[in-house]
């Protein structure tokens, strides 16, 4: 059965269009269950309806024209319970309803599994018989499993508009990811292609039909010389038997077949790379599924093949389109730094990509730059999006792909009050962040970029809480050196003295790999990362520690922050490394003073060591988001579990209301440097817990002081007892929103599900 059902998901993977892969596909469930009816209906959620879309055994009339309520039925019973249904006597069930359209009077027996796709019921499938048969374990875990693969096709269609829907309006799909910077914007999809990709490229309609046949023509005899010349190199090298191979490449780019095909689907109105692509892509998929070894073994050929072909069709072309429209939603499998370099930043409007996370490069720039941006998106049909309508959402990580009037209406309304909001509190972001009942509490900023990015916000905040350091490292093909560093951290320091800046040594490890120091682990958060990193490699920390230290002369504003600390024997070892770097300045005619140190509390570990912890540093400071994810077992980039991810938790929550109770039994200051303390209602709750200061990204900082100058300290602290009462995280939030609502800052929160 397993050998059946990998043949029936290639078959289905490689359907030209979705009603082909549906048809498919119930006709090869009838047949490898041998059973009389296998048909397929599709959840239309604006109608709360189930739509017959594809049979094999029933009327087929019947396709498009049979539809019932979630709940009513069989099938509506699926539907509603969300879990298989099996019955050897269907007539004799309550929730039996009889359509006469179908025809399926004939059949007893019924099998029917939920068709489910990031927890969003997409239809049904369903298997009947006319005996009366109990279906068993085998055939509901094969039915159960073909329609898990079916989920990922089915969305993909939704969201490219791929999927006929007779009488039912609409094509709109949404897909979700992790949030990696606020905002919502609505526009158009460009997809960036990487280069040599064949399930990445974009379908555009040519131009100029002649000019993209003789293009192919010329990548085809360009890998031609290729593969001539390579076996000419290696003839001497290689056995007769290898060298065969590059004879079977000739012969494949010989045949006029392939490129016959190629030709007609550019005649057809594809450009010569997506012509290829396709061409390619169907041959795969054929000579993946025959019996044959041999052949077999060619699919991986053919593709290498395409790709050649590819590059040299690519070749000349930037895969960045020449020119950006008004409101670009760049879109592609992993976005650089680079490729965000190359739109026009008045036309760039949002980011999407099926890689990344929210701790990444690109992240933290998007952050810094108030450009809305989802990452993760696995799902993502990348070649069928390009120039499509969308509405971006990275608050809560979804992009709406082809949305209805009604959805980009409202979120039209919400990007227009976000924007008369923001030049509303442009006008008190000077004034101090202080309660109504005179309670100071200092805004700082996260950065890691230019200091020139970020320098105009000097008069506004306390300092900079965060300075990551990492990323100057992530932006060069080697560890910058300790004057280059000494040069970039000199500059942060003089841009923001007399104010503090709170510099962190490098954090990489997890999902922040160099370039050029890879860290591949099966588990990289539970692994290498952080202080783990630098105190394994003390030369690089020394470096880093001296440059800091010389970066300081003069100026008294630097402070050190130590991350990812599970022990106090590691806070020992970097201090030792500290005062030998300093002692090392001095031999050299440097006096530098010791700045203060403090540490991240992110392990859940530091939570219980807060007392032999305030032997030996200065401060702490609260790495919210890590701290979440590690207290609540969840991957915040996971968007499989992304939403299980919440700082608002009970667990969460109590654990940073104790932990600022003890610093301040302990005398040791405490901050929040983490999304929570940038999310208005947190503020707020981090304030009332008793934390001396908050970091945040610069756009979070105009709606976080709003909330801070509208309440009193006292009504703070009493919403920190109300939301401690609460078991859930869903509860707290609602609790934060009426709470909001009451001092009339509801207009200040992101939105919520």
């Amino acid at each position: 059965m397993l050998e059946v059902l990998r043949r029936i998901i290639l078959e289905v993977n490689g359907a030209r269009n979705l009603d082909a892969a549906l048809s498919t596909m119930v006709r090869r469930i009838r047949k490898a269950m041998r059973t009389d009816v296998c048909s397929f209906y599709l959840f239309e959620p604006d109608l709360e309806r189930l739509v017959l879309m594809e049979t094999i055994g029933l009327r087929s009339q019947a396709v498009g024209n049979v539809s019932l309520p979630v709940g009513e039925g069989l099938v509506g019973l699926v539907a509603k319970r969300e879990e298989p249904l099996n019955l050897e006597d269907a007539q004799s069930h309550a929730h039996f309803r009889y359509f006469e359209a179908t025809g399926e009077e004939r059949y007893s027996s019924f099998l029917g599994v939920p068709i489910i796709h990031q927890r969003r019921m997409l239809g049904v499938l369903v298997v009947q018989q006319s005996e009366k048969r109990r279906y068993d374990e085998a055939d509901e875990a094969f039915l159960v499993t073909m329609a898990a693969q079916l989920a990922g096709v089915l969305a993909h269609a939704l969201a490219t508009g791929g999927l006929s829907r007779p009488a039912m309006p609409g094509g709109q799909a949404t897909f979700v990811g992790v949030a990696a910077s606020p905002g919502m914007a609505i526009g158009k999809a460009v997809v960036i292609a990487p280069p040599a990709d064949l399930n990445s490229v974009p379908d555009l309609i040519p131009t100029d039909e002649e000019y993209e046949i003789e293009r192919l023509h010329e990548a085809i005899g360009k890998v031609r010389d290729e593969i001539r010349s390579a076996g000419e190199r290696l003839a001497n090298r290689i056995s007769t038997q290898e060298l065969a191979l590059f004879d079977v490449y000739q012969q494949m780019l010989g045949e006029a077949a392939l490129s016959q095909e190629v030709v007609k689907r550019i005649r057809e109105g594809q450009w010569a790379p997506g012509a290829l692509a396709d061409v390619v892509g169907r041959h795969v998929q054929y000579l993946e599924r025959v019996d044959d070894d041999y052949l077999r073994e060619r699919a991986a050929d053919v593709r290498d093949l395409g790709r050649r072909v590819l590059a040299h069709l690519q070749e000349g072309t930037s895969a960045t389109p020449e020119e950006f429209p008004d409101n670009t939603i760049l879109v592609g499998d992993e976005i650089s730094v680079s490729m965000l370099g190359e739109v026009p930043r008045e036309r760039l409007v949002g980011l999407v990509s099926v890689q990344g996370s929210s701790t990444s490069h690109v992240a933290i720039l998007a952050r810094a730059m108030g450009i809305p941006t989802v990452l993760g998106m696995v799902d993502l049909p990348l070649p069928r999006l390009n120039g499509a309508p969308v509405v971006l959402d990275g608050h809560r990580g979804r992009l709406f792909v082809r949305p209805g009037e009604e959805l980009e209406g409202r979120y039209q309304s919400m990007i227009d009050e976000e924007r008369e909001l923001s030049e509303v509190l442009e006008h008190e972001q000077d004034l101090p962040s202080r309660t109504t009942d005179g309670h100071d509490i200092p805004l700082m900023v996260n950065t890691g970029l230019a200091v020139d990015a970020v320098s105009s916000l000097k008069a506004r905040i306390g300092g900079v809480g965060l300075y990551r350091t990492e990323v100057p490292f992530m932006i060069t093909e080697r560890f910058p050196g300790e004057q280059e560093q000494t040069r970039l951290y000199r500059e942060q320091l003089e841009g923001f003295a007399p104010l503090p800046v709170v510099m962190r040594t490098l954090d990489i490890g997890g999902d922040k790999d160099l370039p050029y120091f890879p860290i591949e682990e099966a588990n990289p958060f539970l692994g290498w990362r952080g202080i783990r990193v630098t105190l394994d490699h003390p030369e690089v920390l020394m470096v880093q520690l001296r440059a800091m230290l010389r970066a300081s002369q003069g100026l008294d504003n630097l402070q050190v922050l130590l991350p990812m600390v599970t022990n106090v024997g590691e806070i020992d070892d970097a201090l030792r490394l500290l005062e030998r770097a300093i002692t090392e300045l001095g031999e050299d005619g440097l006096v530098v003073a010791r700045p203060r140190v403090g540490v991240m509390i992110e392990v859940p570990a530091t939570l219980y060591q807060l007392e032999a912890l305030a032997r030996r540093v200065d401060f702490f400071s609260v790495g919210s988001n890590d701290l979440t994810q590690y207290l609540l077992a969840v991957d915040r980039n996971n968007p499989r579990v992304a939403e299980l991810y919440d700082a608002c938790h009970p667990a969460v929550l109590s654990a940073l209301a104790k932990m600022a109770a003890e610093s301040r039994d302990l005398q040791v200051p405490a901050s929040v440097c983490g999304e929570l303390a940038g999310d208005p209602a947190g503020s707020l709750l981090l304030m009332g817990m008793g934390f001396g200061s908050l970091s945040m990204n610069a756009p979070s900082l105009p709606k976080v002081r709003a909330a801070v100058r509208r309440v009193s300290l006292t009504a703070a602290q009493q919403l920190v007892d109300e939301t401690l009462a609460f078991d859930s995280a869903a509860g707290v939030r609602a609790h934060l929103d009426k709470r909001m609502a009451e001092w009339q800052l509801s207009h200040l929160l992101p939105p919520r599900d």
